[in-house]
């Protein structure tokens, strides 16, 4: 289970930048404010997760069907960690943006994976006669 995590973190990485991308360049170039490209980014990072997770981190052999809501219904709990602690850091608390995500991106990674894991991806076992 260790590897897989240190996968399903691998994997958070490649949709993290994703998500850093849009979320700067919201704020920068469209002057958005930041829990909005926060919650967009998160949005176009979750689309690379669940392809990369799906095929890599958990081999999965579930259909997309069954898969993927599980997956989104996860992805939507940990928007919603993602912006109450985003709007928390960055809102009441004053950190810069791009500290306050920093600090949301690790509470997300492991409730994701927890639920990803135990839920999305889980096995079924198959019964034989």
């Amino acid at each position: 289970m260790f590897n897989q995590f240190i996968c399903f973190a691998a994997v958070g990485t490649v949709g993290t930048l994703f998500h850093y991308t849009v979320l700067i360049s919201l704020v920068r170039f469209l002057e958005l404010r930041p829990v909005i490209g926060s919650a967009a980014g998160f949005a176009v990072g979750a689309l690379v997760n669940y392809t990369l997770n799906y095929y890599i981190t958990f081999r999965s052999t579930r259909s997309h069907r069954a898969a993927m809501p599980k997956f989104y219904l996860v992805a939507l709990v940990g928007l919603g960690i993602n912006t109450a602690v985003m709007y928390a850091l960055n809102e009441w608390l004053m950190f810069h943006y791009l500290v306050a995500q920093i600090i949301t991106t690790g509470a997300v990674l492991l409730s994701n994976f927890i639920g990803n894991k135990l839920w999305t991806f889980k096995e079924v076992a198959h019964v034989t006669d």
